[in-house]
């Protein structure tokens, strides 16, 4: 069992368009403080067997100019590295799938005994399908960033519940995994609207995004 409702209502979800080296650019980012010191999150988010444990095998050198690649998914470079110094602490990767480039920025920053966790995902707006924006949304990727937070909450103990990253593919088609994506979807398209999106544009990608996770009919 996993704390769902309480998983959702903990992360922050954002949208904008900004422009970043001279390029117009969408911007996707998450938040959520885990009740972890700054040292302890910084490990689960770069040692590769914790990374395991909560997300998915990783390979590489994962220092400062190195290549790291995620099983079966996106590789890519890491630009920045600045371990926990104080009360802050970041790494910068491109992340690089299907041919295409964008880039993810993790920061850390301590709240007392609390550790609060930003993950922020650019990519250049021209470098988005249309088709695929206008049909998912933010949700196509935002979705799949709720999940790895909620891995992470998971193995910081965070949100009760357990749940691996092998049993996430079936646990997406349970009531408590549809439950999850409902809500996930939900709030990228909330997060959307925010930014300006028409209200009923957004809901039918959330409505898209969902049954593509889950592959269920909108409810």
């Amino acid at each position: 069992m996993v704390d769902v409702l309480a998983q959702l209502g903990a992360v922050t979800r954002e949208v904008r368009v900004d422009e970043i080296d001279g390029a117009e650019s969408r911007v996707q980012s998450l938040s959520q403080t885990y009740r972890s010191p700054i040292d302890d999150v910084w490990d689960a988010v770069t040692d590769p067997e914790r990374i395991a444990r909560w997300f998915m095998p990783v390979s590489g050198d994962l220092r400062l100019g190195g290549r790291y690649q995620l099983e079966g998914n996106a590789g890519g470079e890491v630009l920045e590295c600045e371990p926990p110094e104080g009360d802050a602490a970041r790494y910068r990767v491109t992340w690089e799938f299907g041919g295409g480039v964008t880039w993810l920025t993790v920061r850390l920053v301590a709240e007392g005994d609390s550790t609060r966790f930003e993950l922020e995902h650019v990519a250049r707006a021209a470098d988005v399908p249309s088709e695929m924006w206008e049909t998912f949304g933010p949700g196509a990727t935002g979705v799949g960033w709720d999940g790895g937070l909620l891995g992470l909450a998971l193995h910081l103990g965070a949100t009760d519940g357990s749940l691996s990253p092998a049993e996430a593919e079936a646990w997406a088609g349970t009531d408590e995994g549809r439950s999850f994506y409902r809500g996930a979807a939900d709030g990228w398209a909330a997060a959307s609207v925010a930014d300006g999106a028409d209200a009923e544009a957004a809901a039918r990608q959330a409505d898209a995004t969902y049954g593509f996770y889950t592959g269920a009919p909108a409810a």
